[in-house]
């Protein structure tokens, strides 16, 4: 298996991790309160990827002079990142959120070209166009009004922008760190970043829950794949081929979104909302096109010698 294949299926396993998670927030909702809900699926999923990586010796101390790394990593996600996530979803159907979050490419080239000097290609720029013109469809109602509350919408953007600011920051974190070492960390330094809301807001209140079944299973699957694979998947890519390509596969959280919120939460998944998708699958493939430019240079230099 090639490394440009490994990657492929690396990105795709994490949106569709991320796409189950805006259903399965939902049904977490029967229960839990969103900081209940982070609180419990970060101590889940630390304490997993902890114990696995302790069995296989895979768990690399994080060196003194890259704590500071890891404590703004956290930062932004999980902390930042969940809370507009969660606050939001209470706000806004799966589908809507997923679309908003899947805004992010459109940011991340301005990002990747202020911090890293990174080129942008054309097939980058007009696939982040057509894919954003697929979310437009999704998101915006037939009226040309917004469909789900601007509270809702802001919360959801506090999320994409934090995502901008895990991006900028991974890039700090030496390659000596594998990647599952890395989410274990920012895992478990993001309890300490939720932790006195939660005991502050929501813990007084632990004894008045009523626990459903379907919430508590909602919550071990955001823990293990929202919170632990998705992240180990995403890390992977973007380590591999940037915060701009990377994030481009972003772009297809809602479509996964859509269908499963369709089939399992029974939204509406309309012929507007189906075409939307469409050309937010074709702009993920428009974006990865690779252009030879030394090839097409070299053409230009002897078309011009020609003349």
């Amino acid at each position: 298996m090639s490394e440009r294949f490994r990657v492929l299926i690396s990105l795709l396993l994490a949106m569709i991790c991320w796409a189950f998670s805006f259903v399965w927030i939902k049904q977490a909702f029967l229960s839990f309160t969103p900081l209940t809900i982070l609180v419990l699926r970060l101590i889940i999923s630390a304490a997993l990827l902890a114990s696995i990586l302790k069995f296989l010796k895979q768990l690399k101390p994080i060196q003194k002079q890259d704590f500071k790394w890891f404590v703004l990593l956290a930062f932004f996600e999980p902390f930042l990142y969940f809370l507009g996530e969660s606050f939001g979803l209470e706000l806004v159907p799966s589908t809507v959120g997923a679309v908003i979050v899947s805004t992010i490419p459109l940011f991340a080239p301005i990002t990747d070209r202020l911090f890293f000097k990174s080129r942008i290609g054309w097939p980058n720029l007009l696939g982040i166009l057509v894919s954003f013109t697929g979310v437009l469809l999704i998101i915006i109602k037939e009226d040309l009004s917004l469909a789900a509350p601007l509270k809702g919408v802001l919360l959801m953007f506090v999320a994409v922008f934090s995502t901008m600011g895990y991006s900028i920051v991974l890039k700090k974190i030496p390659a000596g760190y594998n990647a599952v070492s890395i989410i274990t960390y920012q895992n478990t330094i993001g309890i300490f970043y939720f932790l006195p809301l939660f005991l502050y807001f929501d813990a007084p209140d632990l004894s008045t829950l009523q626990i459903h079944d379907e919430a508590l299973v909602a919550v071990l699957l955001l823990a293990i794949f929202g919170s632990s694979l998705a992240f180990i998947f995403f890390t992977y890519g973007i380590r591999k081929i940037g915060i701009t390509k990377a994030n481009v596969f972003v772009n297809l959280i809602p479509v996964f979104t859509a269908i499963i919120a369709w089939y399992v939460l029974g939204d509406a998944l309309t012929l507007q909302i189906m075409i939307g998708i469409a050309f937010v699958i074709g702009g993920l493939f428009i974006s990865q096109i690779k252009i030879n430019q030394r090839g097409i240079r070299q053409r230009r230099t002897e078309a011009e010698g020609a003349k």
